[in-house]
């Protein structure tokens, strides 16, 4: 029963992985699991009703992170405790049930808690809240909010604010508990969107009060989509804080101020993690041009804005790639394209030019120093076009990854990664 029940999970699995083969295998009496001897693979031994497993993941173009490895030693110790609530005879069906609607939940609340003790509760009753937000409408616009679980005492948090835009807000004697009706009145989340205001509360849920922004920034810019100044607030509030929201895409955002993301959309959970693309693109581009890359790139899956960018090889022969240009010959699109050429991709996202560009059509490349060098380029698919299944971005992205590292964003928000005509990596 554990293969069978495995098999229920494993596609959700292997796409929060990014792709990875997975797979669980009986282990014979005294049999040891073998040494891991790189990055790309996770091996764990599970004891499920007297008998052990082998848990085995394997991604041998990318090699896993240590956030993807402790998060699934959560998920896997959540496995072992589902399974024996449910091994009585005739209950497959329930156990299975069970793995597809809570196992990855119950692995983010383990993971979210942190500090390995004590209960996880709290944190999914807080998680499922915000997950049953995310399908509210108010008068046809989504429901949003958001929450800062501190750490630290209060006061020591509070007395950080004076240096940020913040405005405290003390509940006082109506301060509440995390319930299941929370949010019954509209007011609640329509004045904390989690734009301009978030509950903060500790680590047992307790609502304290409110922060509110007193000089909002631009509402679509690529660093507040990228929430960057929430990890900026998360590393005043303590070692383990976390910030949760619901966003404009009805999606549950979990932030981290070590600057990773978990992230619900599509009702599954994923991990936006930046070292995966660190690793991608490591040696091909020089690092802070990585990070501007991967936050602008989450600012576009978050805001639904598709791309095609190419980290271009040193020796590309751009002759050979272009097939033409979306401005065609018209002066003034050749004009604007030469105004950003040769430009950092850093200076272009701090003036806010960097996501209009890439949300443009066709492809944006950029060399190895982080210079934008083309816009707007038109690619040659024929050696790709009778070999990929999907639309014109991944055609595109397939054929142009022949040239260097290839990043894509569909429209509907997933994150591809692509290299040699083969994409290796995807989130979302």
């Amino acid at each position: 029963m554990p293969k069978s029940a495995f098999n229920a999970i494993e596609y959700s699995l292997r796409a929060f992985l990014g792709g990875a083969k997975v797979s669980l295998t009986e282990l014979d009496k005294g049999e040891i699991i073998p040494d891991v001897e790189n990055r790309s693979e996770i091996i764990s031994r599970l004891k499920i009703d007297g008998t052990s497993y082998m848990f085995h993941a394997s991604r041998k173009e990318l090699a896993f992170t240590s956030t993807e490895e402790s998060f699934i030693g959560e998920l896997l110790t959540a496995f072992e405790g589902l399974f024996d609530g449910f091994s009585s005879k005739g209950y497959a069906a329930h156990f299975r049930t069970a793995l597809l609607t809570s196992l990855a939940d119950i692995a983010v609340a383990r993971y979210v808690r942190g500090d390995r003790k004590g209960n996880f509760w709290p944190v999914q009753s807080l998680i499922q809240l915000l997950k049953n937000l995310s399908y509210q409408r108010y008068e046809g616009t989504p429901a949003t909010t958001g929450f800062l679980i501190c750490r630290n005492q209060l006061d020591d948090f509070l007395a950080t604010l004076g240096n940020t835009r913040y405005d405290w807000f003390d509940l006082g004697d109506d301060r509440h508990r995390i319930t299941g009706d929370f949010f019954r009145n509209p007011l609640s989340y329509r004045f904390v969107d989690g734009n301009r205001a978030l509950f903060v509360g500790d680590i047992r849920m307790n609502i304290k009060g409110t922060i509110r922004t007193n000089a909002p920034g631009p509402r679509d810019s690529i660093e507040q989509l990228a929430n960057h100044e929430t990890r900026s607030l998360l590393s005043k509030a303590g070692e383990g804080s976390f910030a949760i929201y619901v966003n404009k895409s009805s999606e549950v955002e979990i932030v981290f101020d070590s600057d990773k993301l978990l992230i619900w959309r599509k009702g599954y959970w994923s991990i936006y993690d930046p070292d995966i693309m660190r690793e991608f693109f490591n040696g091909k581009l020089e690092k802070r041009s990585i990070d501007h890359l991967v936050w602008s790139v989450y600012a576009l899956s978050k805001a639904r804005h598709g791309t095609v960018v190419l980290v271009a090889d040193d020796q590309t022969n751009f002759e050979v790639l272009r097939k033409g240009s979306v401005g065609g010959r018209d002066p003034l699109s050749r004009a604007l394209t030469r105004h950003v050429r040769g430009t950092k991709i850093g200076t272009l996202k701090r003036s806010g030019e960097l996501s209009r560009i890439l949300s443009s059509d066709g492809l944006t490349i950029i060399n190895r120093k982080g210079e934008l060098l083309d816009t707007g380029v038109i690619v040659d698919t024929s050696r790709v076009s009778g070999l990929v299944t999907g639309g014109g971005r991944t055609t595109a992205a397939t054929a142009a990854s022949y040239f260097g590292r290839v990043i894509k964003v569909s429209e509907d928000g997933p994150v591809e990664l692509f290299r040699d005509g083969e994409s290796i990596y995807r989130f979302g």
